[in-house]
């Protein structure tokens, strides 16, 4: 017999690839961080023997959800300033927070806090964009995450950097610390159009095809965004990125609420990723992504929360679900994005989108061993009917008991493993007092 280190026995295993398989009565094999083999159990049990054995009899296991775009520190700023549109939310509340509380130590905490909410509700991979990124990629790593980190860029001045050049310089520091890291990866990330001119987003495009890295950016977000681009240069920012040179493979687009046809097929035929958030999106009234046309143009769509600030959480079950009912509303069709779709955006699309499809978003024999485990016990999830459908549409994170990260357990029945709670609750509780101080005084 063959010697692996854990063998999960679950009731059903999604692999995602194939789409829409549903595999019952199915283990998986890990050894030394990677998928050996997806099988049968009783086959597993006359092949493998395990050092550990876990027995999931009402489980559903998945590949680990890839958060594919969020601002992991605000979490420490959930719920300042709700019920606002983007720029007011912006220039009169959060700008002026971050401002006088942005540094090592609330990006620390803000992101143990974050990842925390993420693990227990089976993310096991999120695209982050903030200052100080050198602490989100540190803290990630202590916890056992697997993180892109975005080197933000912008052409104003913040705690972090002064000026594009050291955002950039910054950024390229970091990228060298972490190169080769088997969890932490790095993304160019300027900021957004209207907040990074052209120069800069010339020299990132260089870098980025230097170094293979992607660019990740929040591109029409809003209507107020587009029509004051074409009122100050005459171009829409999506033409503008193209004539820079930035469209293509590399380019994680994110929000992307404002579309032509023209612009989705210029986006199909350049491979632009679109990062769609719409829990974000419907909370700041920013527009409807059109994602039904998008997939049917065969652009990649990976699934994001956003920040905690203007989401107000950091679950991506509640993602796969919004974004399935939104498509089909907006779309007036309920066969668009149905819940396999949904999950391969949560999961296999957000690691395409991220350079990681090789080495994540499935289960798939040779990948890393980065896999939920979701009970379908509970009785709002039952009966079973269609397993893949009541995770997008009936069950929550808080059926998540297990998560594997390159094979290792950071989620053990529902208890963190490298993280302590009662510690990160304190720490934010601090916070709260501290900035909601400040806040009342915004109001």
């Amino acid at each position: 017999m063959e010697t692996v280190d854990t063998l999960l026995n679950a009731r059903w295993v999604i692999p995602v690839q194939p789409d829409n398989l549903i595999l019952e009565h199915h283990s998986v094999a890990i050894r030394r961080g990677r998928i050996v083999a997806l099988l049968p159990q009783a086959e597993a049990a006359t092949r493998f023997n395990a050092d550990v054995s876990v027995d999931l009899p009402e489980h559903v296991v998945i590949p680990g959800l890839v958060n594919a775009h969020t601002h992991a520190a605000m979490t420490l700023l959930r719920g300042l300033a709700d019920d606002l549109p983007l720029m007011r939310w912006l220039n009169d509340h959060v700008w002026p927070m971050e401002r006088r509380w942005v540094g090592e130590d609330f990006v620390h905490d803000g992101s143990l806090l974050a990842i925390a909410e993420m693990l227990r509700g089976g993310t096991t991979c999120f695209n982050d964009m903030y200052f100080f990124p050198e602490i989100t990629a540190r803290t990630a790593a202590a916890a056992g995450i697997r993180a892109t980190i975005g080197l933000i860029v912008m052409d104003f001045p913040t705690a972090w950097a002064s000026n594009p050049s050291e955002y950039i310089t910054k950024g390229l520091a970091l990228h060298d610390e972490h190169k080769g890291e088997a969890l932490i990866s790095t993304a160019f990330a300027p900021h957004a159009p209207y907040t990074v001119s052209d120069e800069p987003l010339r020299r990132l495009r260089v870098l980025a095809d230097e170094l293979d890295l992607p660019i990740h950016m929040h591109v029409h977000e809003t209507a107020a965004e587009v029509q004051q681009a074409f009122e100050q240069n005459g171009m829409r920012p999506l033409q503008r990125l193209d004539r820079l040179g930035l469209l293509g493979p590399s380019l994680l687009a994110v929000h992307m609420t404002q579309l032509d046809a023209v612009e989705i097929a210029r986006l199909a035929e350049t491979g632009v990723n679109v990062l769609h958030c719409p829990e974000s999106n419907l909370k700041l009234a920013s527009g409807f992504c059109p994602v039904g046309e998008l997939l049917a143009a065969g652009v990649n769509v990976a699934l994001g929360t956003d920040g905690a600030a203007s989401n107000n959480d950091l679950d991506m079950f509640g993602e796969m679900r919004t974004a399935a009912l939104l498509a089909k509303a907006v779309a007036g069709d309920a066969a668009v994005v149905p819940a396999h779709t949904a999950l391969r955006m949560a999961t296999l699309n957000g690691a395409r989108a991220l350079g990681l499809a090789d080495e994540i978003g499935s289960l798939e024999p040779g990948k890393a061993a980065d896999i939920v485990a979701v009970d379908l016990g509970d009785l709002k999830t039952q009966p079973v009917y269609h397993p893949i459908s009541h995770l997008v549409y009936a069950a929550s994170r808080s059926q998540v008991s297990d998560v594997w990260v390159a094979g290792r357990h950071l989620l053990k029945q529902h208890q963190l493993l490298t993280l302590d709670i009662t510690e990160l609750g304190q720490k934010a509780r601090a916070w709260g007092r501290k900035i909601g101080q400040q806040g009342r005084t915004l109001e």
